[in-house]
C-alpha cells in the first residue's frame, strides 16, 4: 500500500478515535445533566431533615456525655466548677449547668477535705469536677443522694433534677416517690405561669379579632424551659389556667400500682378535669 494511503488511513483512525472520545464526554455530560437534578431534591431533602431534626438532636445532646468514660450528669450548679486540677483553688475551666452530660475518665483526687473526679465534657475539654456535683448510673447511691437533694430543692431546680433523676435511674426503687415529686412540682409551677402570664397578658393590648386567647397563653415563654425538661402543660380556657398534664402521675399509677404514692397519683389524675389544650 502507498505511504501516502497509510497515512491518510492513519489521521482517519486518529479523527474517529478522537470523535469517539468526544462523543462520550459529550454523553457522560448529558448524564451528569440527567442526574444532578435528582442528587440536588436528595441533598435538598436531606438539608431539609437535618433543620427539622436540630432541635431534637440539640435537646438530647445536653445528656448524651462524650466517649471514653462513665455517663455522668450535673446535678447540683454550685458545686459544678470544672477546673484544672483537683483542688478548689484551682483556675476555673468554666461552670457548667444543671443536667450537662460528662464523662468519668476514671482519675479521682481528693484535696481540701473533698473528692475530686477528672471528667471529659467535651473531646477537647477535660477538668476535675468535685464529687456531689454530678451523679453517675454506675456509682453506688448515686440515686439516694439525688433524691435527697430533689426533697431539699424547690421550684425549677426541683423539677430540673427530678428529671435528670428519671432520666438516669429508670430501675432504682426511689422511682415512684421522685415521679410524685415531679408531678407535684410541675404543678406548682403551672400556678406560678398562670400568674406570670396572665400579668403579662394584662399589660399587653391584644388586638381585636386576632389570634385566639389561650394560643397567647400556650405560646408563653415562660413555658420554654419546661418544654425542654419534657414536661407538658394544658390550659383550661373557662378558669385561663395551666395545669400539668400528669404524665408523670400516670406512670406512676401503671407502672407501681402498689406503691405508697400511687393513691396520691391516682388522686391527682382525677383532679385534671375540664377542657385543656396543649
Amino acid at each position: 500500500m502507498p505511504s501516502t494511503q497509510v497515512r491518510s488511513f492513519s489521521h482517519s483512525g486518529v479523527r474517529l478515535l478522537t470523535n469517539a472520545r468526544a462523543l462520550g464526554r459529550i454523553a457522560r455530560g448529558r448524564r451528569r445533566e440527567f442526574v444532578a437534578p435528582r442528587f440536588v431534591v436528595v441533598a435538598s431533602s436531606l438539608l431539609l431533615a437535618v433543620c427539622f431534626a436540630a432541635p431534637h438532636a440539640l435537646a438530647k445532646g445536653k445528656r448524651r456525655a462524650p466517649a471514653g468514660g462513665r455517663a455522668a450528669v450535673v446535678v447540683d450548679e454550685r458545686l459544678s466548677a470544672l477546673r484544672d486540677e483537683p483542688r478548689l483553688s484551682a483556675a476555673l475551666l468554666r461552670r457548667l449547668g444543671t443536667g450537662r452530660a460528662v464523662a468519668l475518665t476514671g482519675a479521682r483526687r481528693e484535696a481540701d477535705g473533698v473528692a475530686f473526679y477528672q471528667v471529659a465534657v467535651t473531646r477537647r475539654t477535660r477538668g476535675w469536677l468535685q464529687s456531689e456535683s454530678f451523679a453517675a448510673p454506675a456509682r453506688a447511691g448515686d440515686d439516694a443522694r439525688l433524691a435527697n437533694l430533689i426533697r431539699a430543692s424547690r421550684g425549677f431546680d426541683r423539677v430540673e433534677r427530678t428529671r435528670v433523676f428519671l432520666d438516669l435511674f429508670p430501675r432504682s426503687a426511689l422511682r415512684p416517690e421522685v415521679l410524685l415529686i415531679h408531678g407535684d412540682a410541675a404543678e406548682e409551677a403551672a400556678v406560678a405561669l398562670t400568674r406570670a402570664a396572665s400579668s403579662r397578658l394584662a399589660v399587653d393590648r391584644l388586638p381585636e379579632g386576632g389570634a385566639p386567647l389561650h394560643s397567647y397563653y400556650l405560646n408563653f415563654n415562660g413555658l420554654d424551659r419546661y418544654r425542654r425538661q419534657g414536661v407538658a402543660f394544658t390550659f383550661d380556657r373557662g378558669t385561663k389556667q395551666f395545669h400539668y398534664d400528669g404524665e408523670s402521675w400516670r406512670e406512676l399509677a401503671r407502672r407501681f400500682p402498689r406503691s405508697p404514692q400511687a393513691a396520691q397519683a391516682r388522686r391527682r389524675i382525677e383532679s385534671l378535669s375540664g377542657a385543656a389544650v396543649r
